[in-house]
């Protein structure tokens, strides 16, 4: 991306020589067939380098930078389909506990999840592309810091492993966020399968189980629309590093394998797929890159749903594409291409469609016309 500082790329060239060191492909199909589906020394390697707080206040246990910063490592990791907590952890976690603020949870949770020894995840509605106070399958009762959560949480993200479960559970008082210790009794995890075996999800059910309030009762609302907003950023630049880099596999392929005494790059059709792969990269680029530099502002949550739009899209496209140009290789178990293939389909869905996210944009869209 243009625009970097010179120390932002330099974070850039150290992270990208950490994951070709400790995660390349190997590693990361190695990581793939364990039960926990994590890499608990890469995840201590990016801490020892402080980039889950990169982003977090330093009077929080951060490092006091920004969204451009986090960007810069998200993209790294999506580009090395890196087996980590890391989009559930800083992606999410972290900004809903920022968007409480409540200073209470903020000083229990938050420097371990800065420093990298904790992880944790939030268990979104299943509407997650458009906050609902509705249809959520999780209730909670209890008064003060007293509280109970009954009901089940579906596809959420390294719910399996995570050290702490920000859930959202409805009140009398409204949709409310909670704290909820995992290693608890009243709370059963069980590890589900998709295709994508570089991320892991979890079934939840909580069986009365004691859950502190995080923030205001009946203000989760807009809390974790804050955090999904943030997520959608994180995934969009994870989206773009894996395009980007199915794109230089492509063109690498292209150059060096041989057909009829040619390169197949020198075709015309295998030229004009990596020529729309690459629109198809810029363009996701700079719609992840516009989302981060709108952490903080009032258009955040329309700019974040655009670049989901746009970079799932991209995504796709380019993994479709390398599977295209590697031909027959690329149907098989022992070539890269399926892992992207298979990490873009699922990150198209992680936080809503591309058609939901492009509805979300209308809505909002139409909302700011009717202010201006």
């Amino acid at each position: 991306m243009s625009g970097l500082t010179a120390e932002q790329r330099e974070l850039r060239t150290v992270v990208r020589g950490l994951l070709e060191k400790e995660s390349p492909e190997a590693t990361v199909r190695a990581v793939m067939a364990t039960d926990t589906g994590f890499d608990p020394e890469l995840l201590a390697g990016l801490a020892g380098m402080g980039l889950p707080g990169l982003a977090v206040p330093e009077e929080q246990g951060g490092a006091g930078a920004g969204w451009v910063e986090q960007g810069v490592v998200f993209e790294e990791l999506g580009r090395a389909l890196a087996c980590v907590p890391y989009l559930s952890t800083v992606g999410l976690a972290i900004p809903a506990l920022l968007a409480a603020g409540d200073r209470s949870a903020i000083d229990r949770w938050l420097p371990g999840l800065a420093s990298g020894e904790r992880t944790a995840t939030v268990a979104l509605p299943e509407q997650a592309a458009r906050w609902t106070t509705g249809g959520e399958a999780l209730t909670a009762t209890g008064a003060g810091p007293e509280w109970e959560v009954t009901g089940v949480a579906a596809h959420v993200l390294d719910g399996a492993t995570a050290h702490l479960l920000l859930v959202v559970a409805v009140t009398d008082g409204g949709p409310t966020l909670f704290a909820v210790d995992p290693a608890h009794p009243g709370v059963q995890r069980t590890a589900t399968t998709t295709s994508d075996h570089t991320r892991r999800f979890a079934h939840l059910e909580f069986r009365g189980a004691p859950a502190v309030p995080v923030g205001t009762v009946g203000a989760a609302g807009g809390v974790v629309g804050l955090a999904l907003a943030h997520g959608r950023v994180a995934l969009a630049c994870e989206q773009v590093g894996g395009a980007a880099r199915v794109l230089e596999l492509a063109v690498e392929h292209a150059r060096t394998r041989v057909q009829f005494a040619r390169p197949i790059g020198s075709f015309q059709a295998v030229k004009h797929r990596c020529a729309d792969m690459l629109v198809a990269v810029e363009t996701a680029r700079s719609a992840a890159w516009a989302a981060v530099r709108a952490v903080g502002t009032e258009e955040l949550h329309l700019v974040s749903a655009v670049a989901a739009a746009v970079c799932a899209d991209a995504y796709t496209t380019c993994a479709s594409g390398f599977v295209q140009i590697a031909g027959g290789l690329g149907y098989t178990w022992e070539h890269s291409a399926h892992l992207y293939v298979k990490r873009s389909r699922g990150s198209a869905v992680l936080f809503g469609t591309p058609h939901q996210h492009r509805r979300l944009v209308a809505d909002l869209a139409s909302i700011r016309e009717g202010r201006s």
